[in-house]
């Protein structure tokens, strides 16, 4: 097995992040975990087929004595106990990765995933501020001579990386002549550099794992990190993992999760946005009853978004593990008073309801949010830092609760449709440009909600969906029609100048074969990536 590096470019201060050593080890990860990991794809499909055919899912069979189970994960190390509010973010630029690293969050997710845009320039950066960050001396000089530096007189938060999904490549980076596997790669460098500093300080390496859809693919995680925790004699058990139940599947196998991972598991994080998206992926072509309302009228009081997050709850503190709350997409216009105040209402009323159903904490998007969830997690939690021991006894769900999407309240609407073609391409051209999280309208868009409106459209095609406005049937000539009026809406309202602005046809070029494809595509990050440098 031979490994080569093919950088598009020089990316200045790499060498420290790409040595020798580092590659051999990301090498060998390969050769252990590549040929595991393209089997857990392809029984992907497999499950998805067949779930489509059916109509349902079900929790497995053949774990059921787990589910029954008198068992716990290990106990969680000090700085990890209190967890009340995460800031997530993109690893890179570096100015971001200070800016929540100095926000008075206890946690900063630092993302490699759906935050980041994984050109050759971001994924090297970001590896270099975890290097940093790990060592507390990350620093950056703007072109304007503007300094930003780590801050001594907080306490900093407790970095977790996100590192990216099974399905996703690394093409800057080939094993045998094939694309390297992204999350690999991104573990790899983090761990090989960074894990003997952050054990020693008692601070990781901790991860928040991404798109799992099996507990197998759980088993496999676990594996790895015991791989490389003997490979560079780390103490069984210090690596930690918040597991992100953002798929379908996963929400059936919580429980089943937390068993593979048991002595390096941390929790289970609610992934609110990707779980939709996987959603409309897995029954986009078993019938009207999978057909959701518009994009913006699903929250998390639709009755099967209830089920999903409380029996999360329910699970991880049966087994004394975390339940982390998930993103709340409003974010504050320091320009605009107005939007600003309407946008911390729901963030309150959004974290005050997660506090209150039992979750130890959850994600904010921007620093200026930090001190928001804080106060409504402080008001449940008081003194202690976590409520785990509040079991949630109560919580009785069924396969039934979960795939209740027919009492989703809403409608299918021809503005629904604009508006979730007007984010798709404006997020993809963004992403395009380098940015993989950008404010759209005073709502912070990732891959994720780029996914769920373009997946929303093709099953809206798929099933002849009408609207309830205008009473038009969703065709893909009616959808060709609405896209390219969006990209000219965009043009009309982005300056030239913009970075990304160049990025739109390329971008409209994906979302069109993405909805207007007779087949679905599984990823939206996919097809984008042959775009990218």
């Amino acid at each position: 097995m031979t490994i080569t590096v093919k950088e598009p470019y020089e990316v200045p201060g790499s060498e420290p992040i790409l040595t020798e050593d580092a590659l051999a080890f990301i090498e060998e990860l390969h050769a252990e975990f590549g040929g595991t990991r393209n089997e857990l794809l392809d029984a992907r499909k497999t499950a998805q087929a067949e779930a489509a055919k059916t109509g349902t899912l079900d929790f497995p069979p053949e774990t059921a004595e787990v589910r029954a189970g008198d068992w716990t994960v290990a106990e969680q190390p000090e700085s990890l106990k209190d967890r009340r509010v995460e800031v997530t973010g993109p690893a890179a630029p570096a100015k971001m990765a200070i800016n929540a690293l100095n926000s008075g969050a206890k946690v900063w997710l630092a993302c490699i995933e759906d935050a980041l845009s994984p050109n050759w320039f971001n994924l090297i950066d970001a590896q270099k501020n975890l290097y940093g960050a790990a060592r507390r001396n990350l620093s950056f000089t703007s072109a304007e001579g503007k300094e930003y530096t780590m801050r001594d007189d907080v306490t900093l938060p407790t970095v977790v990386m996100r590192p990216r999904g099974w399905h996703l490549p690394e093409k800057h980076i080939e094993i045998d002549g094939k694309p390297a596997i992204g999350g690999l790669v991104d573990f790899g460098l983090h761990f090989f550099h960074n894990a003997k500093v952050l054990s020693d300080s008692g601070e990781g390496p901790f991860y928040y794992l991404a798109k799992l859809e099996h507990y197998r693919e759980a088993r496999l995680w676990n594996d790895i990190f015991t791989f490389a925790e003997k490979k560079l004699g780390i103490p069984h058990g210090t690596v930690r993992a918040t597991v992100l139940i953002e798929t379908l599947p996963a929400a059936f196998q919580m429980d089943e999760i937390l068993y593979e991972l048991r002595d390096h598991a941390s929790g289970l994080n609610a992934g609110r946005w990707d779980y939709l998206f996987s959603l409309i992926k897995y029954f986009r072509s078993s019938g009207d009853k999978w057909v959701l309302p518009d994009r913006a009228q699903v929250g998390m009081t639709q009755p099967f978004m209830r089920a999903y997050t409380e029996l999360l709850v329910k699970t991880c503190h049966k087994r004394n593990a975390f339940a982390m709350g998930g993103m709340a997409a409003f974010i504050p216009n320091r320009r605009e008073p107005e939007v600003t105040a309407k946008a911390i209402e729901k963030v309150r009323d959004d974290k005050s309801r997660e506090a209150n159903d039992g979750y130890d904490g959850s994600w904010v998007a921007h620093p200026d949010l930090v001190e928001l969830c804080a106060e409504e997690f402080t008001r449940v939690l008081g003194e202690n830092p976590n409520q785990i021991s509040r079991k949630r006894d109560d919580v009785e769900i069924g396969p039934a609760d979960l795939l209740n999407t027919e009492a989703a309240e809403g409608d299918v609407t021809e503005s629904g449709v604009r508006g979730n073609l007007y984010v798709a391409i404006y997020y993809t051209a963004v992403w395009l440009s380098g940015n993989g999280a950008v404010a759209i309208h005073n709502l912070m868009e990732d891959a994720a909600t780029a996914e769920i409106s373009r997946s929303q459209i093709w099953q809206q095609i798929h099933n002849g969906t009408v609207t309830s406005d205008t009473g038009k049937t969703i065709t893909r000539e009616l959808v060709e029609t609405l896209l390219n009026e969006e990209v000219e809406r965009l043009r009309g309202e982005i300056d030239d100048a913009d970075t990304f602005s160049k990025y739109f046809e390329p971008a409209a070029d994906v979302v069109r074969k993405l909805v207007l494809h007779k087949e679905y595509l599984d990823f939206l990050t996919l097809p984008a990536y042959e775009y990218m440098d």
